[in-house]
C-alpha cells in the first residue's frame, strides 16, 4: 500500500497558506489565483486552521457577512485534522471519509509537509490497483510459456 508521503513526493510538497487575519476576500483570490480548494492558515510554521470554500459558502454567504471585512480566523476549521505521512492512502481516505472534508494536511513533527486531496488519494488508488492488475497479469503470461 502507498504512504501519504509517495503522495506528496510525486504532487510536490509545499502548501499555500494565509495569516489568521488574513481577509476572507484575499484568501478566496489566493485560492482562485493557484486553482486550490483550501488553504492553511498558518502563523509562521504553526497550523492554526483550515479554510475551504465550503468553508466560505456556511460562514459568510449563508450568515451574511462580507468577505472583505472578515478574517480568516473568524470562520476557519479548527482544529485541524492532519495526517502523517507514514499513514497508507487508504488511512488518508478513511480520515478523509469519517470527517466529511476533501482535504487533509500531511505532519510531521509539527512541520507541514503538504496537503493531500481526495482527488490525489483516489488517483493513487487506481494507478496501485492498475500496477497490481499488470503484476497478475504478467504472472500469469508467465505461467502459461512455463
Amino acid at each position: 500500500m502507498s504512504s501519504l508521503r509517495r503522495i506528496l513526493e510525486i504532487k510536490g510538497f509545499g502548501v499555500w497558506s494565509v495569516t489568521p487575519e488574513t481577509t476572507v476576500f484575499d484568501a478566496l483570490r489566493l485560492m482562485e489565483e493557484k486553482n486550490i480548494g483550501v488553504v492553511l492558515v498558518m502563523a509562521g510554521e504553526e497550523l492554526l486552521g483550515i479554510f475551504s470554500e465550503r468553508d466560505y459558502a456556511r460562514q459568510v454567504i449563508l450568515k451574511g457577512r462580507a468577505s472583505k471585512d472578515t478574517a480568516v480566523k473568524q470562520i476557519m476549521t479548527n482544529p485541524v485534522i492532519t495526517a502523517h505521512p507514514e499513514q497508507t492512502t487508504q488511512e488518508g481516505m478513511e480520515i478523509m471519509t469519517k470527517g466529511h472534508f476533501r482535504h487533509l494536511p500531511v505532519v510531521e513533527k509539527n512541520h507541514v509537509l503538504g496537503v493531500i486531496s481526495m482527488g490525489d488519494v483516489v488517483r493513487d488508488i487506481i494507478f496501485q490497483k492498475s500496477k497490481h492488475i499488470k503484476e497478475l497479469q504478467n504472472r500469469k503470461d508467465e505461467h502459461i510459456v512455463a
